[in-house]
């Protein structure tokens, strides 16, 4: 015997559990398969994983009735600031500026940490059925539905299965669905500090030559950092005590913010590109990380995945009132067109500035020095930066206006 569905999703991480809120508020039945056990707990334990939500993913929160339960805790970005140098050396003179001010909107975003964003989302899962620490093993697509078998036997059945299980997606692979990409030979180190000075909202990016360091500013007088080095010196800084690691991250933070102490956990991933040829086939679409997995330098791989989940829900949406099979491949193409370009252009800039700035070519930095200085030097294309990485350009979807589906 079959449970039916109407959508399945593989995945319960924060991409699948915003999917399953999406689709369910727009009156669909959803089952979501989560391999992780138990639920997510709002311990106050912080370990020091935080995300970079940009003004429009937080609108989506928002009009998903989530943002409410995370707001109090999140801290606005007001401005950002580029540059350039070698670590003990400081940055270079050419320090290019974004502020907030340069926009209408408010804040360019928010910085959210995992233990009040993934509980806030746990919440809001009311009408969806929920299969804890269970795994989808087997997946089958016909004319009038998917077939999809968990690791415990049980069967459900669906009009559509959507895949938000990571870059190594399954749901991808049992599909037929190639991904392409590389390895990046570099490895993010990830924690939370706390520091003697305020950061008054403002993140920065420093690139040095091993790759770029992100200081993205927390509530209070702590700080979230994404150290990219190249994988062997992230595993050998990785090993190191906590006074060993902070005492070679300090060249590279500098004293900006005074003397500066680790205030959670710390963590370390391989950074790879990762792009699946589709993201589409019949009873079968892929979000987020299954879909394409970039750099972390310009923080954009939640708002990314948002982005594909506003656009789907969306779309099914629509097919539904038209009384279209939501499953059928010519929907889903639908939802292919509006995200793939998009997600293709975040994976080639991301993928160029990494190799434009990781490096220490001398004919290079002097480039990029002067590229920094002339987008200082002309308000309408900053501005336009500005948008871009708040959400607010391009075809946005009704969820990222702050408007229900």
């Amino acid at each position: 015997m079959e449970t039916r569905f109407d959508i399945v999703i593989a995945g319960g991480g924060l991409n699948g559990s915003t999917l399953a809120i999406a689709l369910a508020s727009a009156g669909f039945t959803v089952a979501m398969v989560d391999p992780a056990p138990g639920t997510a707990d709002d311990s106050g334990d912080f370990d020091g994983r935080s995300y970079a939500l940009s003004l429009a993913s937080v609108r989506m929160l928002k009009a998903l009735g989530v943002w409410g339960a995370v707001a109090g805790t999140a801290q606005p970005i007001l401005d950002i600031k580029v540059s350039d140098g070698r670590a003990g050396e400081g940055p270079s003179p050419f320090v290019l500026e974004f502020s907030h001010h340069e926009i209408e909107e408010g804040p360019m975003g928010h910085m959210a940490e995992d233990r009040h964003l993934r509980p806030a989302l746990a919440a809001a899962l009311d009408g969806v059925t929920l299969f804890r620490g269970r795994k989808v093993v087997a997946q089958e697509a016909g004319d009038d539905g998917v077939a999809v078998t968990l690791d415990d036997g049980t069967g459900l059945s669906a009009a559509l299965l959507v895949g938000c299980d990571g870059r190594h997606s399954a749901t991808a692979e049992r599909a037929g669905i190639r991904h392409t990409g590389w390895d990046y030979g570099q490895s993010a180190l990830v924690a939370a500090l706390s520091h003697e000075k305020p950061h008054d909202g403002i993140a920065h990016q420093f690139f040095m030559p091993e790759g770029p360091l992100a200081i993205l500013p927390l509530t209070g007088n702590r700080s979230s950092i994404v150290w990219t080095e190249r994988t062997e010196n992230a595993r050998r800084i990785n090993g190191l005590d906590d006074e060993g690691y902070l005492a070679l991250l300090r060249p590279r933070f500098g004293d900006f913010l005074g003397g500066i102490a680790l205030a959670g956990k710390r963590h370390t991933y391989p950074l790879a590109l990762s792009l699946a040829t589709r993201f589409v086939a019949p009873r079968i679409a892929l979000c987020g990380d299954a879909a394409h997995a970039v750099h972390p330098i310009a923080g954009q791989g939640l708002n990314a995945g948002l982005k594909d989940i506003a656009a789907l829900a969306e779309v099914l949406g629509e097919a539904r009132r038209r009384g279209e099979d939501i499953g059928r491949i010519d929907v889903l193409e639908r939802y292919q067109r509006w995200r793939r370009f998009d997600a293709t252009a975040l994976a080639v800039v991301t993928d160029g500035f990494n190799r434009l700035f990781s490096n220490d070519n001398p004919l290079l930095r002097g480039l990029r020095d002067l590229g920094m200085g002339a987008v200082n030097a002309m308000p309408g294309l900053r501005r336009g930066f500005i948008r871009e990485a708040a959400g607010l350009t391009g075809d946005v979807p009704k969820l990222l206006q702050g408007r229900p589906l």
